[in-house]
């Protein structure tokens, strides 16, 4: 299953050296000008706007320019004001009293009240895991003046803070009214936040090109930026996204200095970077990123646990993960846990049907003992996404070797984040499986996990359903003791480590690079604009 991958990478080499040796720089800016912007090659290219609609990482980074949030989080994951100036917690638990910091107003001039917050975080919670139960929890949103507003609460919820700063997914950014009355299930695309950066609309092109200009509008916290918090000074004063899909162009255009920062570089093309004294290799997300295979568990036949577990027993995770990191062990971890190994709660189920040395005989009689009947099968895949792509191709050629009726469907990421939204079967344009990969740093709870939640049609894209799964993440959120909630959760690993709503395929890094005269850039989830100046 490995040379198809391997050979690709061979040429993708050859191209390399090609593409570094006789690509020459193109016009550059006059001098006052360049020096005044910042491009950005992301990690693919934006075709949806609305951070609340979908859950791709694209998109959510693309919110961070423009959106605020009412707190963020430190490099200890600890939930520090950010828009809020503080909050008060009734003796209870019951009433939550937050109050919004002065100078704050959105990118049209508008004040930001508090009734542009509530109106916000109803619509986030709708459509987010965590703000789905603490919606539940909810008796009353309470505007009580422009600036304060209170959340009243008909059960205790330990966890506000941390999903009011939830990083990664479906983040609670702050919207203005008007906007965030939109229906939940429907995209908005009208891009006014209170963040260090205007969308410039005019200027957009979906798939190619996006344009954020600095807001002098905008007031920022006075403390250091770390991680989702602090000050967010913009010191550049326009950041251009420009998607480059082809790795061999995206590396001569930073190295001859026509991008500033390439997001998201593929390992194979790191020793040539680090060779090059005018760029600079960085972490990327320091928390890492889990690979995953997810079934659409609403259409036959993976709504069938029994033929997802065969999957799951005949997957080897080295071929995932070398596939991704250009098989540098020390680039990623195996991981058997469903949550991302290395946090609180990532531990192997005892359940536990994931192997080093996977018997395809035995996922053989797996499929046999589902009933499986010869249905077609359809993965949806980005050719234009290198860090996902390899998955898909590796996870077709495996279904073929089970004996399953499997078509890989090869079209850009943004046809693939639309089409994983279609609820039909695949005869009317839907899908069996697709593959991403989520930030760890969002996903290690079992209430932020999407895809280990068990919401049915509310849910993630797959719509998994399991009311076990829900009945203990409830239970999780109102434990009182952190053993009570170690336990809760080594249960619901179980129940999904045997019905497998997804395949965990391990946890990997991704390094980012930027021009040496590029500083401030401030790790975390997202390339964040603000602190970033150029020396």
């Amino acid at each position: 299953m490995r040379n198809r991958w391997e050979a690709s990478v061979i040429s993708r080499r050859t191209a390399l050296k090609f593409a570094a040796a006789s690509l020459l720089p193109a016009p550059a800016f006059a001098q006052t000008e360049r020096s005044r912007t910042l491009k950005l090659v992301p990690q693919a290219a934006l075709s949806v706007l609305d951070p609340i609609w979908t859950t791709a990482a694209g998109t959510q980074n693309h919110g961070y320019h423009i959106f605020d949030t009412l707190y963020g989080l430190n490099a200890k994951f600890e939930p520090l004001p950010q828009m809020a100036a503080g909050h008060t917690t009734s003796s209870d638990g019951l009433v939550w009293e937050i109050r919004l910091r002065d100078g704050l107003k959105f990118h049209d001039g508008e004040p930001v009240r508090a009734v542009d917050c509530v109106a916000s975080l109803k619509r986030w919670a709708a459509r987010d895991a965590l703000g789905q139960l603490l919606a539940a929890t909810v008796d009353e949103w309470q505007v009580k003046d422009d600036k304060t507003f209170a959340i009243r609460l008909k059960q205790r919820f330990p966890l506000m803070l941390y999903a009011l700063a939830k990083p990664a997914t479906n983040v609670p950014f702050i919207m203005p009214a008007r906007i965030a009355a939109t229906d939940p299930m429907k995209q908005v695309t009208e891009m006014v936040g209170s963040g260090p950066y205007r969308f410039l609309a005019d200027q957009y092109m979906a798939g190619q090109r996006a344009v954020y200009a600095r807001f002098d509008g905008y007031v920022p916290r006075q403390e250091a930026p770390e991680r989702t918090s602090g000050g967010k000074v913009a010191h550049v004063e326009r950041v251009e996204w420009t998607a480059i899909p082809d790795s061999a162009t995206a590396l001569a255009a930073l190295q001859t200095g026509e991008v500033d920062w390439w997001e998201q570089v593929l390992p194979d093309m790191i020793s040539i970077l680090k060779k090059d004294a005018n760029i600079k290799v960085g972490n990327g997300d320091p928390n890492g990123y889990v690979g995953l295979i997810r079934f659409n568990s609403s259409q036959a036949p993976f709504n069938n646990a029994k033929l997802r577990l065969a999957v799951l027993s005949a997957v080897n995770q080295v071929d995932y993960m070398g596939a991704v990191t250009d098989n540098d062990p020390s680039a990623y971890t195996l991981c058997k846990s469903f949550l991302p190994c290395g946090t609180p709660y990532g531990i192997t189920p005892t359940k536990n049907h994931i192997s080093d040395k996977p018997d395809l005989a035995a996922a053989k009689g797996l499929v046999k003992e589902s009933g499986y009947n010869g249905e077609k099968i359809v993965v949806i895949n980005p050719a234009d996404f290198p860090t996902i792509r390899p998955m898909g191709q590796i996870t077709h050629e495996l279904l073929r070797s089970l004996g399953l009726n499997s078509e890989l469907v090869e079209t850009d990421w943004g046809t693939v984040l639309q089409r994983r939204g279609n609820r039909e079967s695949v005869e009317k344009g839907g899908w069996s499986i697709f593959h991403t990969w989520w930030q760890a740093i969002g996903i290690t709870t079992p209430a932020t996990s999407g895809y280990i939640r068990g919401q049915g049609a509310g849910g993630w894209f797959g719509w998994y359903g399991n009311a076990a799964v829900e009945d203990l993440t409830k239970r999780w959120l109102a434990a009182e003791t952190e053993a009570e909630r170690a336990t809760l959760a080594a249960g619901i690993q179980n129940i999904v480590a045997e019905d497998v709503p997804a395949v965990p395929l391990g946890v990997f890094n991704i390094r980012t690079a930027y021009r040496a005269n590029i500083s401030g850039i401030v790790e975390g989830c997202a390339p964040f604009p603000w602190n970033v100046r150029r020396v």
